[in-house]
């Protein structure tokens, strides 16, 4: 792969990346919550659900998704229903203060795991994703060259940008925590936050397999 090619790549995942999604929603809100370093559950749901749409999108399952409509329907509405979850749970979320959240017992926080699916499902949650992978890697990708290592290399770059944008967005959090220690302050975030993942899941359900 050409130099020019993957630096091109880059610079094309660096801002897709970088603007304001589910995923990105997420790390935020969690970070807020639980700090970064609880919130790297979170992020290995969101890349353990990303690099399952990216092997599935080099697989076939995009184009699959992309030739029959029940399927896209399927994933699309069950996808569109969790995030619609998601933000009725958000917005209903009890005011804790950040700092009593910070300092709450383990028993008392959403565990691992449970962050970690979250993250995960809402991954999960936009069947788009895999047209998105199916259509974009192969506008960077050589055909008269192996296809394997290309794709290890567009793989592994785009898992690193979005982790890095993860924590980013993770560390933006946490530092609005102090300002947040306020159930006030904290009960509008969640109705925000909540409103964002409501929104997202009605957005959701009028995309289609061509748009």
């Amino acid at each position: 792969m050409p130099l020019e090619t993957w630096l091109l790549f880059i610079t094309t995942v660096f801002f897709v990346s970088a603007t304001p999604g589910p995923n990105m929603l997420l790390a935020m809100t969690h970070g807020i919550h639980y700090g970064v370093r609880r919130t790297l559950a979170t992020c290995a749901g969101l890349m353990s659900g990303l690099a399952i749409i990216m092997f599935g999108s080099a697989a076939g399952l995009g184009a699959l998704l992309a030739t029959s409509e029940l399927l896209f329907s399927v994933v699309k509405y069950a996808g569109a229903a969790y995030l619609i979850y998601l933000g009725i749970r958000t917005w209903r979320a009890a005011p804790t203060p950040v700092e009593e959240s910070a300092l709450a017992e383990p028993a008392r926080l959403p565990s691992a795991w449970q962050r970690f699916r979250t993250g995960f499902l809402v991954s999960m949650s936009n069947p788009k994703a895999f047209i998105f992978f199916t259509a974009l890697f192969p506008q960077f990708m050589d055909a008269k060259l192996p296809q394997g290592p290309q794709l290890a290399v567009l793989a592994a770059s785009f898992f690193v940008i979005e982790s890095v944008w993860q924590q980013i967005y993770a560390g933006g959090g946490q530092k609005m925590a102090r300002w947040l220690n306020n159930a006030r302050r904290l009960k509008m975030v969640n109705k925000v936050s909540g409103g964002c993942f409501v929104s997202a899941g009605a957005l959701l359900t009028s995309v289609s397999r061509h748009a």
